[in-house]
């Protein structure tokens, strides 16, 4: 089954919480803090496998989490780090954030990797809190949780050549004569909903990729006939094949089936008329097919290669030539890490509405650091005014006129504010 798209949630692992210990030997007196440093929790890293060519298995596992750090112990022990969860995806899968839609990775080699949620701090132990002035520390820090969210997976099939045409054009027939791809072959409309792929060999032994798209239909490009969902796959081809039915069998006229196909291309993204293309007049098998491609000659000359899918005639000659068009055009190169996305955040450390007489404060930092700070730890706490205090909380509060006794709330935990 082909499945190209898929909502999932993925979770890296919380980091372990840092420990408070002292040393206590018989023969070192005063030894000092001892508590060793909570594991980093592991990543969620998308994977791309070329031997995958489906999001099939993501239809029945939605949740990826990774492992989360193991605790620090005393002796300075450091926690263990969590393991990473890699997730195998076909190549040609671009992953989105699925609230802000943003382009997190688009694994287009096999062996690509995207860290996309990334584990959480290991919290600090008491030993790393020691200074000159103060020797002996009885805080720590708890772990930070782990990146999750949730994202959206869509596969585009890398290929060669794409097939453009309306339902029935025999773009199906044409690949099952010049690959090993079978896909179904019925005399109606839509007998192909899912895209096919097939290897296709010249006289010379050279070979391309050639993606067999679903028929589209007028409107396409606004989803009519899911075709958004076959438009899409045709944005990696480096050739477009416009194949039409010369025979006119279904009563369209041959001329308008092309020019509808290029204004559905356009609508969808303008950037696939750049690509070089060529014009098939298929059904030369059929009476009066004949006709209509001279006339699609006189036309558009040398782009138009009529053939018959059926009986293969012309069917090796536009071979060859497509093949000579792929040669002329430049490699295309990717790295490993070419083109996968990452974008710096200058992010605020807190924003403050109020609601309900509630001062509610936000913000990735300072929810990190309520979540990392034990708060059954006085010197912790401290801490945790200290920062904050930083961080210019305290005048943010006052300047929209919080009052002692006043109810703050951050994340899950609240505070009665005080001067």
């Amino acid at each position: 089954m082909f499945i190209d798209h898929a909502k999932i949630y993925v979770k890296g692992g919380d980091g372990g919480n840092g420990c408070v210990a002292f040393r206590r030997e018989k023969y070192v007196p005063m030894g000092g803090p001892y508590g060793g440093d909570g594991g980093r929790g592991g990543n969620v890293v998308f994977v791309a496998d070329e031997g995958m060519g489906s999001l099939m298995d993501f239809q029945y596992r939605k949740h990826f989490k990774a492992g989360r750090g193991v605790h620090g112990m005393g002796k300075n022990q450091h926690g263990a780090w969590g393991e990473d969860f890699r997730v195998k995806v076909p190549v040609g899968t671009i992953i989105l954030d699925d609230d802000s839609g943003q382009v997190l990775a688009d694994l287009t080699v096999a062996g690509q990797e995207a860290t996309i949620a990334s584990g959480g701090r290991g919290g600090r132990g008491n030993s790393r809190f020691a200074t000159t002035v103060h020797k002996a520390p009885s805080m720590a820090e708890n772990g930070e949780p782990g990146e999750e969210k949730w994202i959206r997976l869509e596969l585009r099939l890398l290929a060669d050549v794409g097939l453009v045409g309306f339902p029935n054009a025999g773009k199906s027939t044409f690949i099952s004569r010049v690959s090993a791809a079978r896909p179904k072959i019925a005399d109606y409309p839509f007998t192909t909903l899912v895209p096919n792929l097939g290897v296709v060999m010249t006289r010379d032994k050279d070979t391309f990729v050639i993606a067999d798209i679903p028929g589209l239909i007028e409107g396409a490009h606004e989803g009519t006939g899911l075709g958004h969902h076959f438009l899409r796959h045709i944005e990696r081809n480096r050739i477009l094949l416009f194949v039409l039915d010369a025979a006119e069998v279904d009563g369209r006229p041959v001329t308008d089936d092309y020019v509808t196909l290029r204004n559905e291309l356009e609508f969808f993204n303008p950037e696939l008329l750049q690509r070089p293309y060529l014009i098939v007049a298929n059904k030369l098998d059929v009476p009066g097919a004949e006709e209509n491609l001279r006339l699609l000659q006189e036309k558009y000359g040398h782009l138009v290669h009529g053939i018959s899918a059926v009986t293969g005639q012309g069917v090796g000659e536009l071979v060859e030539k497509i093949y000579q068009i792929l040669r002329s055009l430049p490699v295309e190169e990717h790295t490993g890490e070419a083109r996968i996305i990452r974008r710096f955040e200058d992010e605020e450390p807190f924003k403050i509405e109020i609601m309900n007489g509630v001062y509610l404060v936000s913000g990735k930092r300072i929810e990190n650091l309520v979540t990392m700070t034990n708060f059954a730890q006085e010197e912790s706490l401290q801490r945790f005014q200290r920062t904050t205090a930083r961080m210019g909380l305290d005048e943010a509060l006052k300047q929209k006129g919080i009052k002692a006794g006043d109810t703050v709330r951050i994340k899950d935990m609240e505070f009665d504010y005080s001067d």
